[in-house]
């Protein structure tokens, strides 16, 4: 048993192994775009002008939507750490189907109470990940997203949520 790890520690790793794995392939992808990019402008033709300097726009943009979420990433886990060292980690104690659906309508029904947490706390970053967890349990995938970036944003002092 000794040298073992532990099953949720496994989890995490393969989850961060996959992550990093498919950000190295998006990286190379986004290297040939590039390389496209730069032959299309070569060729001096207008339109191939125009398509490099678009191909060369979308990397861009895909280094920064992958940057912010491997942040949030950073940052969630950095929440869950502190909340975890507090005792006050959300707990997943919501029934389940047979097939290991949570059942929607008891999420929906605890879902207020994190709703009114935020409102008697909306500068509190704790609040604001427990709501995410409540929104991702009622099937709000969206609105958890939004509500862990709030959560966030609140950790690093970045300021109140919006209105």
């Amino acid at each position: 048993m000794s040298g073992q790890v532990p099953a949720p520690a496994r989890r995490r790793y393969a989850g961060l192994a996959g992550a990093v794995v498919i950000t190295v392939l998006l990286g190379l992808y986004v290297g040939l775009v590039v390389v496209r990019a730069v032959q299309l402008i070569g060729t001096g033709n207008g339109i191939g002008v125009g398509l490099g300097i678009a191909l060369l726009v979308l990397p861009l943009l895909v280094i920064g939507l992958v940057a912010r979420e491997w942040w949030l990433a950073v940052d969630v886990r950095a929440m869950a750490d502190t909340l975890a060292g507090e005792g006050a980690l959300p707990v997943d104690d919501l029934p389940r189907s047979a097939g290991g659906r949570v059942d929607r309508h008891v999420a929906r029904e605890r879902f207020g109470a994190a709703r009114e947490a935020v409102e008697a706390a909306p500068d509190d970053w704790r609040t604001w990940y427990h709501l995410a967890f409540a929104y991702d349990a009622a099937g709000d995938r969206k609105a958890a997203r939004g509500a862990l970036r709030t959560a966030s944003r609140l950790h690093r002092g970045k300021g109140a949520p919006p209105a």
